[in-house]
């Protein structure tokens, strides 16, 4: 092989596999302090790709999540509060047995429980009012005061109605809150929640005899041709007249002769059909997050399987190419001394 000065080519060999082996050792340390496969689009755009897709999904998923743990709080709170809304009835009803069944009782006494029965109507009332985080959480059922059809709010702009309706219930009508339940949004899955109908619940359907006294009662949401009263108008049409348990004013409120025992036996009922609904969501939204959790930490797994970088590999790499640039470094530096030859010849 002739001995040259212009063209070194072991010099040239060398250099290459120096930059190469410079370029695989800073590969291996950007994966290793990064703990990714892919530090860079050009290294593998199609796993970049399904990489970003999976997370966004899972971002996706968290924010579904958050919604219904959300739901699940504003279903524990609704539940609550029909619980307290029971009770109430309850004690009206037991405030109604005092009043008519006992011998012992006077004027002033009865007039003592119908305080309390009054003021108990208005604290139903208030319940049915309650909100969460400014958003209703019962169904608003109310009336014109002038014998005029009901409305009503289910959602947070009130503009639809709904008439409690017990096991007849007109779903489209009841399931006013959907949650979503997945990473597709509305074209996914879903949860519809009832938002009860509470103080629709606590409206009752009443004749009247002679001594304008209820004998039946039963609790309704809506009669047709009949007169609306929300404890004002005592008149009974010839339909019957509809009045409710929980009344916003004093002046509104139901005597305890005005009301029957039917009417407490059917306000349980319902606040406990109510109370079913609202349990029956609950189940359903802990399945749902149950569900999305599982989802969840799977997808997360599938994102590290495709951009999670092996640690032990790539420790191996690391040493590897750290070795072999260094060796391309050194041979870099012997082939740069085959000019010290031709030099020493030419001394001579």
């Amino acid at each position: 092989m002739a001995l040259t000065v212009s063209n070194n080519g072991a010099v040239q060999t060398a250099s290459y596999y120096l930059d190469k082996n410079q370029r695989a050792l800073q590969s291996s340390i950007k994966k290793l302090a990064s703990g990714k496969k892919i530090v860079d689009a050009s290294a593998d755009p199609g796993t970049l790709s399904v990489a970003m897709k999976v997370r966004a999904s899972i971002n996706r998923l968290s924010g579904a999540q958050n919604n219904v743990q959300n739901g699940i709080g504003f279903m524990e709170v609704q539940d609550g509060l029909l619980e307290t809304a029971g009770k109430i009835v309850m004690r009206m009803s037991e405030l109604k047995g005092f009043a008519s069944q006992d011998p012992m009782k006077g004027e002033t006494d009865i007039a003592s429980y119908n305080n309390e029965f009054r003021d108990l109507q208005m604290q139903l009332y208030a319940i049915s009012q309650q909100d969460f985080n400014g958003m209703s959480l019962f169904a608003q059922y109310t009336s014109d005061g002038n014998g005029g059809s009901t409305t009503g709010g289910t959602d947070q702009t009130g503009s639809e109605e709904t008439i409690f309706a017990g096991k007849d219930q007109d779903n489209s009508r009841d399931h006013t809150i959907d949650i979503y339940t997945s990473t597709k949004g509305a074209d996914g899955t879903k949860v519809s929640l009832h938002k009860s109908a509470l103080l629709s619940a606590l409206t009752v359907e009443m004749s009247a005899d002679g001594n304008n006294e209820v004998n039946i009662g039963k609790a309704y949401g809506e009669a047709t041709n009949s007169t609306i009263a929300v404890g004002s108008d005592r008149t009974a049409s010839k339909n019957g007249t509809i009045a409710t348990l929980a009344s916003e004013t004093r002046d509104k409120t139901l005597s305890l002769d005005q009301i029957s025992f039917g009417v407490f036996q059917a306000a349980v009922e319902n606040v406990v059909f109510l109370r079913a609904q609202t349990g029956a969501g609950l189940s359903r939204l802990s399945f749902s997050a149950e569900s999305m959790k599982t989802q969840e930490t799977n997808m997360r797994s599938a994102l590290g399987r495709i951009e999670d970088v092996d640690i032990a590999e790539e420790s191996a790499n690391l040493a590897k190419y750290s070795i072999l640039m260094q060796a391309s470094a050194a041979m870099v530096a012997q082939a740069n001394s085959t000019s010290q030859v031709a030099l020493l010849l030419l001394q001579q």
